[in-house]
């Protein structure tokens, strides 16, 4: 073809989708965002800044409606009513696992994805973790490493905003910082006790997409300090925390090269096998249910890992019976979640007279120390923690039975101080985690049903007890009292980190993806949200998302700019 209706078709808003729609729209290109979600626009968030008694049942969610709705999702840390219409309506999207391995997929339901709903966590991968493939066997080696990822975490962290404070840790290397949010006076303490009785552990400040010192860029954006609420999930109209809503969409609008269709799904990649190219999407209107062609030069796949596999698997021909670039049959397979569930928790007494003012939106983070400064050889690879300091007391409004002035008195007597670590580890690529599709049944928007076999394994349950054991000696090591702990592994899926399922490699006989995400038998359809990842670290992959994202839309301008696109 050389009439097409875009140059460039971005499958996916979100943390990924985003940042192709910034990098394209800006380099000039004429750039079509598609999304499955309903519009929604920055700064229109139906319930931000939103008191408890303004919302129904306090912001609780009604049971009825959730377990018939909301079932799988209900368990995501950020489900309330407050956020309900930012997630998708599992009964209506529905998908399948086998009993004896849950797989509990949480999903978006508007346009910006999950980077409405992330935590924000950001976090570099290190040397180490591009090279821990090709070190120990386990999955197939990273076509890249650090140094082809650090110019490009250097430009999306200038652009996201995020603050932490250097370390000079290689494991976890440091990001292009504003200023860090502020430790306790609990944390401080505990931060000198375990590193003093653990001298290769280290407890820093959490990394997080927050702005604490906003650039003219960002200014200039309409962005704003963050305001410490932590009611980020809500919506937040000065964009104080990272959100493709609040950042790289803005930054394509403005262009004039973007067009953004909502409620738009795409059903399948579209290919020429005179050319060997990619020549478009097949979109299914999610409100009328029509079905469109929309064609375009390249195709960037972003609608997280596994819409995305689903989507490439159900692009179908007579050269690619098994999905669209697949020969290798590696496609759908490698599927990977943090390794998330234990952790301990502890009562610190000694510090009745400290307060804390705002609500902090991020906590304190142990960087990975086994298999770094602590090997052992109980199980490859290794896990950090995310925590942090609380008083009970302060933030359990509506929890508690009471009428009256004492009731209300209760409130302005804090509680004891807690202290908590829960541990993120490394889950090892297995060819037997896997996604598959149901062709014979479809959902209501005629996509064969997804069917998710992903298991732990023996490594990561090794890991858990360790992330257990751990804990708890740090929160010893700190003074902590009246310990309690738990090992039980959640399910994959909740830690809401899934990667996996189209990977990058070196060779095309085991990998789907080279070493600039693009497809190795598809050269204008590449993929840059997490199914492109051929391990998954300990560390949050959002940052790691973004990065890859903008090195692979600059990769693939410079080849259209050259004619091989």
């Amino acid at each position: 073809m050389s009439n097409y209706d875009f140059d460039i078709i971005v499958v996916g808003s979100g943390m990924s989708g985003g940042w192709a729609a910034k990098e394209f729209s800006e380099k000039g290109f004429k750039t079509l965002v598609l999304d499955r979600g309903k519009p929604l626009e920055h700064g229109d968030y139906p319930t931000e800044s939103m008191p408890p008694w303004e919302m129904p049942n306090r912001g609780r969610v009604n049971s009825d409606e959730v377990e018939r709705d909301y079932y799988m999702v209900k368990r995501c840390y950020a489900f309330s009513e407050y956020t309900k219409p930012y997630f998708i309506n599992d009964r209506e999207n529905p998908y399948e696992f086998p009993e004896d391995k849950p797989f509990e997929w949480i999903r978006s339901a508007r346009v910006g994805g999950k980077s409405q709903l992330w935590h924000r966590q950001s976090y570099r991968w290190g040397e180490q973790d591009f090279e821990a493939n090709a070190r120990d066997g386990h999955g197939c080696d990273w076509p890249i490493r650090y140094d082809d990822v650090k110019p490009w975490y250097d430009y999306v962290e200038r652009f996201a905003g995020i603050s932490g404070g250097y370390e000079n840790m290689p494991q976890l290397p440091d990001s292009v910082f504003q200023k860090p949010h502020e430790m306790t006076q609990l944390e401080k303490d505990a931060r000198v006790r375990i590193e003093a009785a653990y001298p290769g552990r280290r407890v820093i400040m959490g990394r997080t997409a927050h702005l604490t010192e906003p650039t003219e860029e960002q200014l200039d954006l309409g962005r704003g300090q963050c305001q410490s609420r932590n009611e980020c999930q809500r919506g937040c109209s000065w964009g104080g925390f990272f959100s493709s809503l609040a950042a790289t969409l803005p930054a394509a609008r403005r262009t004039g090269n973007m067009t953004l269709k909502p409620n738009a799904i795409v059903h399948s990649v579209l290919h020429d096998e005179s050319t060997g190219k990619a020549t478009g999407v097949r979109v299914i209107d999610t409100e009328t249910k029509e079905a469109s062609i929309i064609t375009a030069r390249v195709i960037f796949m972003c609608a997280s890992t596994i819409a995305t596999t689903q989507v490439l698997m159900n692009s179908r021909s007579a050269k690619y019976p098994n999905g669209i670039g697949n020969t290798s049959g590696v496609l759908g397979h490698y599927l990977m979640d943090h390794v998330m569930g234990p952790g301990a928790m502890a009562r610190f007494t000694g510090y009745e007279g400290f307060y804390y003012k705002g609500r902090r939106p991020t906590g304190i983070y142990v960087p990975r120390f086994m298999n770094i400064s602590e090997p052992t050889d109980r199980y490859l690879r290794g896990f950090g923690y995310q925590g942090g300091s609380w008083r009970n007391g302060w933030t359990d409004e509506g929890r508690r039975q009471g009428l009256g002035g004492d009731f209300k008195d209760a409130f302005s007597k804090p509680g004891d101080w807690w202290f908590g670590l829960s541990g993120f580890g490394e889950m090892l690529p297995a060819r037997e985690n896997h996604i598959a599709l149901d062709f014979n049944r479809l959902d209501g928007n005629g996509m064969p049903i997804i069917q998710i076999s992903c298991d732990v394994g023996e490594n990561s349950r090794r890991m858990g007890k360790d992330m257990v054991d751990k804990a708890v000696e740090m929160l010893k090591a700190a003074g902590g009292q009246d310990i309690q702990f738990s090992g039980d592994l959640d399910a994959p899926g909740l830690a809401i980190h899934e990667v996996g399922t189209a990977r990058m490699g070196r060779d095309p006989k085991d990998s789907y993806l080279n070493g600039f995400n693009q497809s190795h038998e598809v050269a204008n359809l590449f993929v840059t949200d997490g199914a492109a990842f051929a391990s998954i670290a300990c560390q949050n992959p959002s940052l790691t998302f973004m990065a890859l994202t903008a090195r692979a839309a600059d990769y693939a301008a410079t080849q259209i700019q050259a004619g091989v696109l």
